[in-house]
């Protein structure tokens, strides 16, 4: 990349792993790089996993600045009926501001997003940027000595939450305690509410603004919120409107449930043409 990146999402990419022992390519900083991507903005990612794993390579607006690591984040969901217990495998190294390269330090829009507590919470200082979001999902959950993953909602440190322009994060991230969302949306200047197919809530000043999803069949809601992240950071910084991100990001996010994976994340056109013509959840 020639040029200085417009969007930069720090987080570590992940193996997902899937029933017949294959994995699919996962983590916030995967969806959320293909999104800026796709919208046209030039695209870095710091990240880390194993030299033999190259994310995103045939992406040529995207560039990744790799931290060394023997291994790369690994997780496993074990599903029993309508159930689902999710297993951290192995993790990646941590991501920390001297890992960032000089030019990338002014990108405008920066997007800090762990999936293991992988983001020394030092990079929003290390930053100068015009926007900062976080997808604080990775701070807010913690492992057991057999990997077993539980929500730790009140884990995400206050003074980081104030730093940020934008935090976005769903029930799920919670543990669907809803005393802890009220504890964020008071330290947040922005919280976005992420609702799966009722959309999402704006919360901003003790205002609550619901903006709901567009109707569309849905195969599979995997990285669906952290596609919306990206495209409601990006919007709203083009915009400066959280009414307009948010519909734009959901938007963007009803192309990625009706497939598997993140093949289906668009472009900037056939988001447009959506949101002219596409049919609204009521």
């Amino acid at each position: 990349m020639e040029l200085a990146p417009q969007y930069l999402v720090i987080g570590n990419v992940t193996k997902d792993l899937v029933a017949d022992g294959s994995f699919r390519l996962g983590g916030t900083a995967t969806y959320a790089a293909l999104t800026a991507a796709r919208l046209g903005l030039r695209t870095a990612v710091l990240t880390s996993c194993e030299a033999e794993l190259t994310p995103l390579a045939n992406e040529p607006s995207v560039c990744v600045q790799r931290v060394s690591s023997a291994s790369t984040t690994t997780f496993e969901n074990i599903y029993s009926g309508w159930s689902r217990r999710q297993f951290i495998r192995s993790e990646a190294a941590m991501l920390k501001p001297e890992h960032l390269p000089v030019a990338w330090r002014h990108t405008p829009i920066v997007h800090l997003g762990p999936i293991a507590h992988e983001c020394d919470p030092a990079l929003a200082q290390a930053l100068q940027s015009d926007l900062l979001g976080i997808t604080p999902q990775g701070w807010l959950r913690m492992w057991d000595g057999d990997g077993l993953v539980y929500p730790n909602p009140y884990a995400c440190a206050p003074e980081l939450v104030r730093s940020a322009d934008v935090v976005v994060l769903s029930m799920e991230d919670l543990g669907n305690d809803r005393a802890a969302l009220a504890h964020y949306a008071r330290l947040a200047r922005l919280l976005v509410l992420t609702l799966g197919p009722d959309g999402a809530m704006l919360i901003q000043q003790g205002r609550e603004t619901r903006v709901p999803a567009f109707d569309v069949p849905e195969a599979d809601p995997t990285g669906a919120g952290d596609v919306f992240a990206a495209a409601f950071m990006i919007r709203y910084h083009e915009t400066g409107d959280a009414l307009v991100a948010a519909t734009f990001a959901n938007c963007v996010a009803s192309f990625v449930i009706e497939s598997v994976g993140p093949a289906n994340v668009p472009t900037r056109e056939q988001v447009q043409k959506r949101l002219a013509h596409g049919t609204l959840r009521t």
